[in-house]
């Protein structure tokens, strides 16, 4: 399958490299065995959403920006005193991405995000959850180009899950080092 001249340079470079290498490697015998991405959900909680509810709307601003998708504001589900926290409250921020802002997403955070962050030496590989899915966090918004620090009124984390097809963390592993994201050697 020939990789379509608008589609983001990431989704070429699976279709043309890393489909047949991944074939070779894990021995399928069709193409729909390969992994491949299924969707990308980053989230943000904000704790301090509590006492100010624009924390939690400069949050999913942050994320709009970051994601280029509008994010979704969470709602706690549940009340729990002891975090003086009720049900119905703005907690956090959530934005889920598929298809092609999936691809030039993963293309930003792999190539212009990570390697901004200081003293990097890649990403844990324990970051699996045993049925293909990877999860990352960022302990600060402001590695992306998107994010002008001078603006930025709190430094927040980000939370990001990839999710794939991959039926084991051998398979994601080897999708994710080839597209691109530096793991570390468990």
């Amino acid at each position: 399958m020939p990789a379509n001249e608008t589609a983001p340079r990431l989704r070429g470079k699976y279709e043309t490299e890393i489909i047949p290498a991944l074939m070779q490697e894990f021995s399928y015998k069709n193409v729909m065995q390969v992994p491949r991405l299924v969707k990308i959900v980053c989230n943000m909680g904000v704790g301090a959403g509590r006492e100010d509810a624009k924390h939690v709307t400069d949050a999913a601003e942050d994320l709009g920006r970051i994601c280029g998708q509008k994010a979704k504001i969470t709602k706690a589900r549940k009340s729990i005193s002891n975090f003086k926290l009720r049900q119905g409250m703005s907690i956090g921020a959530c934005v889920t991405l598929r298809r092609e802002r999936m691809w030039e997403f993963l293309d930003r955070l792999v190539s212009l995000a990570l390697p901004r962050i200081r003293d990097f030496r890649g990403l844990p590989a324990k970051g699996f959850d045993g049925r293909g899915n990877y999860a990352l966090g960022l302990k600060e918004q402001t590695v992306f180009a998107e994010i002008d620090p001078d603006r930025v009124s709190r430094i927040q984390g980000l939370n990001i899950v990839i999710v794939t097809t991959a039926g084991s963390d051998p398979e994601a592993l080897s999708l994710l080092r080839k597209l691109g994201l530096p793991l570390q050697e468990k």
